[in-house]
């Protein structure tokens, strides 16, 4: 059964992805780039929130990074550690735990971001809400939303899409792997519904 929806869904508020900023060319490893405009959307509300940000990640041993949302200033401090195999991967540093962290949140109701570890038991992910078949059904879509945009498919005309040019076969069978793992959960969820049905029809 679906767990009790008495936290807070963490994807019902704000995420600052800091890989994925450098990846849309909101911010860039290794300079200062100045202000850029960011907006948040929801699949189902639409835009949630918008605001300003700016990051300096020129320095050698510090950078940060501003956010200008609601009316309010927050600053994060950036770091930067050495990869195993050479260069340098920044991170956020929490503003309360004082770790480094790749992704922090901001749920509705916070005042700040923050790292998961952070929000601990107040909050918990999308996926914990949900039974196995919602889960299920959202592994799938998150497969087939990934591939197809790769590949410039129609996410509506796949439910499996074929290999992407440049991915690796392993990657590309670890997909599938996953996919059949989903549907074998969504086709014994028929299956028990099924017998459930026919047992309450001849009682």
């Amino acid at each position: 059964m679906p767990r009790p929806r008495e936290r807070v869904c963490l994807q019902d508020g704000l995420k600052l992805d800091l890989n994925s900023l450098a990846r849309r060319g909101f911010v860039k490893f290794g300079s200062n780039i100045g202000v850029r405009g960011i907006r948040w959307t929801h699949s189902y509300w639409g835009e949630i929130a918008s605001g300003l940000i700016s990051a300096d990640m020129s320095g050698q041993h510090e950078g940060w990074f501003k956010i200008q949302l609601g009316g309010r200033d927050l600053r994060i401090v950036l770091v930067p550690r050495p990869r195993h195999f050479g260069g340098r991967q920044w991170y956020f540093m929490c503003p309360v735990l004082n770790r480094p962290a790749s992704v922090l949140w901001k749920p509705p109701g916070a005042t700040r971001f923050c790292s998961r570890q952070t929000w601990g038991r107040q909050v918990a992910y999308q996926s914990q809400f949900n039974d196995p078949t919602s889960r299920a059904h959202a592994g799938k879509a998150k497969i087939n939303s990934r591939l197809c945009s790769i590949t410039g498919l129609d996410p509506d005309e796949w439910d499996l899409p074929p290999k992407p040019k440049w991915m690796r076969w392993t990657t590309y069978n670890r997909h599938v792997a996953r996919h059949d793992h989903y549907e074998d959960i969504l086709d014994y969820g028929c299956v028990a519904l099924a017998a459930k049905l026919g047992k309450d029809f001849f009682i």
